[in-house]
């Protein structure tokens, strides 16, 4: 029960926006998971790099403030991990339609 409390009043804990903030940016997370199931052309290839970028800066920002944020941290890594892997779907999509267009005016 000790150890709860600790948390509970830590300042990283659940009445402090170093908690609530990281909860509500799982949703990125979440959502790149599921848009990894649509077909590579409903990508945005503008949008992903700019969530790589954002969650690049965030990771920063969650390892440089004090008291330092690893559930920041952590659910920036992993929308990086998602991000970086939608990206390269839509690359290799973008590359494949390159292709075929060349293909097709040979």
């Amino acid at each position: 029960m000790n150890s709860f409390r600790a948390f509970l009043n830590s300042p990283v804990g659940p009445k402090t926006t170093h908690f609530w903030g990281p909860m509500a940016n799982w949703g990125f997370v979440i959502s790149g998971v599921l848009d990894s199931k649509k077909p590579p052309d409903a990508i945005s290839g503008n949008m992903t790099a700019v969530l790589c970028v954002y969650s690049i800066l965030c990771m920063r920002f969650a390892w440089m403030v004090r008291p330092r944020n690893h559930l920041l941290l952590a659910c920036h890594a992993s929308n990086e991990s998602v991000q970086l892997y939608q990206l390269s779907r839509w690359l290799k999509h973008q590359w494949y339609l390159s292709q075929k267009e060349e293909n097709a005016s040979s």
